[in-house]
């Protein structure tokens, strides 16, 4: 079965930087949605990047345009997320996701959280 594993969290100071990586096993078809959520207690999953590994889609969240970036190595089956400038509302468990095909259908559904099937545990960014 598919399985996502997060790493890269960790506590940083405002203006910093950090990479969060993710690796997918156990997918078998050629191209994926790949997508990085965050959560605050007490709030839904936030979707902040996505892309279809293939190359022609790439969305990001409002908040983080400029600042991060998604990017893919499929032949790895890993999804990065370098995000730059991070600021305290940064902070959060973030998540990586995977579909199919559904982030095709437009921007909404590529950061839409039920669009996603597959998700790994989580990995903490703390941004103070």
């Amino acid at each position: 079965h598919v399985q996502l594993v997060e790493s890269g969290g960790d506590s940083v100071e405002a203006g910093g930087s950090l990479t969060l990586s993710c690796v997918m096993t156990g997918y078998f078809y050629t191209a994926a949605c790949m997508a990085w959520f965050r959560q605050v207690p007490g709030k839904g999953r936030e979707g902040v990047a996505a892309l279809y590994t293939s190359g022609d889609r790439i969305y990001y969240a409002e908040s983080v345009e400029g600042r991060f970036t998604i990017s893919s190595d499929f032949d790895k089956n890993t999804v990065t997320l370098q995000m730059n400038s991070l600021k305290p509302d940064d902070s959060g468990m973030y998540y990586c996701a995977a579909d199919r095909l559904r982030c095709l259908q437009s921007r909404q559904a590529g950061l839409d959280d039920a669009s996603y099937n597959y998700w790994g545990q989580g990995t903490q960014v703390t941004v103070s």
